[in-house]
């Protein structure tokens, strides 16, 4: 079965820069769409982007301009590049494969911490 595994979270300043990495074992992920999330305590899971088969990307509003998503195939993994970040970016970070009838692919999550 396919196995997801985040890693890259840590604990930065205020504008520091992070990269967000989504390896997968069992499944290739070049030939899907592949999701990041975050969840902050408290608050509801958030879609933060998205990369489509075409490699057609899409970001939310807070974070558009700063975050890019991208496919690395060689490594068959998903990274999401985090610029300036803010303390609002505070959560935990999932690697996220949409599949039908409630069967998602999901890592564990890492965490980011943005101090001001």
């Amino acid at each position: 079965q396919g196995q997801l595994v985040e890693s890259g979270g840590n604990s930065v300043q205020s504008g520091g820069s992070l990269r967000l990495s989504c390896a997968a074992s069992g499944v290739s992920l070049k030939f899907l769409v592949v999701r990041w999330y975050r969840q902050a305590p408290g608050k509801e899971r958030e879609l933060v982007a998205g990369i489509t088969l075409g490699d057609v990307t899409t970001y939310s509003g807070s974070v558009k301009g700063r975050f890019t998503i991208s496919r690395d195939n060689a490594k068959n993994t998903v990274d999401l590049q985090m610029n300036n970040l803010k303390p609002e970016d505070t959560a935990v970070y999932y690697c996220n494969i949409p599949r039908p009838n409630n069967s998602d692919f999901w890592g564990q999550g890492t965490q980011v911490t943005v101090s001001s």
